[in-house]
């Protein structure tokens, strides 16, 4: 089953930069639905959270204590951290390369890995399997959305 997992996470890799191909600055942040993110906050979003979860997901592979996983803002993320002004398909290309070569250490562990455990803050203890299929699951939550703001701004996939 983790096996399983790890190519659904690897999967994912090109999916952001695929969701925004062919739309143009103004596009990417508009607010197609006032009081939720723009499709560039929601890409920018998944870059920060993947980069977040690769490390989470290393430190609980790697470490032989049970680690601490922190969990952060991601309203205070956006709020404070310019992700209007930042450049979405370089967040593409850092997620994707993120993604590909955490699965390439993912693929690289043993079966019984994916049941070491981290003790996260907010959700309490959660074994690398659930990690691979919270990032995944959180990738497919958030590409539904880039979907609908599309198609609100007349340019569906």
């Amino acid at each position: 089953m983790a096996r399983t997992l790890v190519e659904r996470y690897a999967a994912g890799a090109t999916l952001p930069a695929a969701a925004i191909a062919g739309l143009t600055r103004q596009q990417l942040n508009a607010f197609a639905v006032p009081g939720t993110w723009s499709i560039q906050q929601i890409v920018i979003h998944l870059m920060d959270s993947d980069l977040i979860g690769a490390d989470r997901m290393k430190r609980v592979a790697a470490e032989d204590r049970v680690p601490s996983l922190i969990g952060y803002d991601e309203s205070a993320f956006v709020r404070n951290l310019f992700p209007d002004q930042l450049d979405p398909r370089l967040a593409c290309e850092v997620f994707e390369k993120n993604r590909l070569l955490t699965a390439e250490v993912l693929r690289r562990l043993p079966e019984a890995a994916f049941q070491r455990t981290g003790d996260h803050n907010e959700h309490g203890i959660m074994t690398l399997a659930e990690l691979v299929q919270n990032y995944a699951d959180h990738l497919d939550h958030h590409l539904k959305f880039i979907r609908e703001k599309r198609t609100l701004l007349g340019c569906p996939l």
